[in-house]
């Protein structure tokens, strides 16, 4: 899980805290419960007993984690947080600089403006936070076997425009960074 984790990482910022997002979702669905972690997830991995002790060791480091940040029952971890914060300064660098995102993100804006009226006053966070809770609705949807309306498949299709632009910005930017 840590490799999976570093490597969407390191390749695809966006695709990074979809999965995290998963992950956190997946340690509140057995109430961090370590011993029903343990069995029912870890132990289902077809992999060594070392390699599993450091997929528990992972799992347990990111409940301390939600712990710490009394997230166990809602929100994000602040570390992600911070890098949806980024993305979103990369957005508007990029909302007055480049013509093609400009474009991309006029396809994905309609789909914004109408999850923001659907959420009847709850903040769902900046326009980027928007659309990864687009795309993680989708994937939801999708695990859950729900049947999936074109609409949804049509925003998910913009959200991902935008967010596989400002992945490869962020990698950019970040690559530039550490040189």
């Amino acid at each position: 899980m840590k490799a999976v984790a570093e490597n969407k990482r390191s390749q695809n910022i966006a695709e990074y805290l979809i999965y995290m997002y998963q992950m956190e979702d997946l340690i509140r669905s057995y109430q961090g419960n370590v011993s029903e972690i343990k069995t029912f997830v870890v132990a289902k991995y077809p992999v060594s007993e070392a390699e599993r002790n450091e997929i528990t060791n992972w799992y347990l480091d990111l409940l301390k984690k939600i712990k710490n940040e009394n997230i166990l029952e809602k929100g994000h971890l602040a570390e992600l947080n911070k890098i949806v914060d980024q993305l979103a300064q990369i957005h508007w660098k990029l909302l007055k600089t480049d013509p093609y995102y400009f474009e991309a993100y006029g396809r994905a804006k309609p789909f914004i403006l109408e999850a923001v009226m659907q959420a009847d006053g709850v903040d769902l966070g900046n326009e980027i936070q928007i659309c990864l809770n687009g795309v993680y609705g989708l994937l939801l949807c999708r695990l859950l076997g729900k049947k999936v309306s074109d609409e949804q498949l049509k925003s998910a299709e913009a959200y991902g425009d935008i967010l596989s632009t400002l992945s490869y910005h962020y990698k950019v930017k970040n690559s530039i960074a550490k040189n």
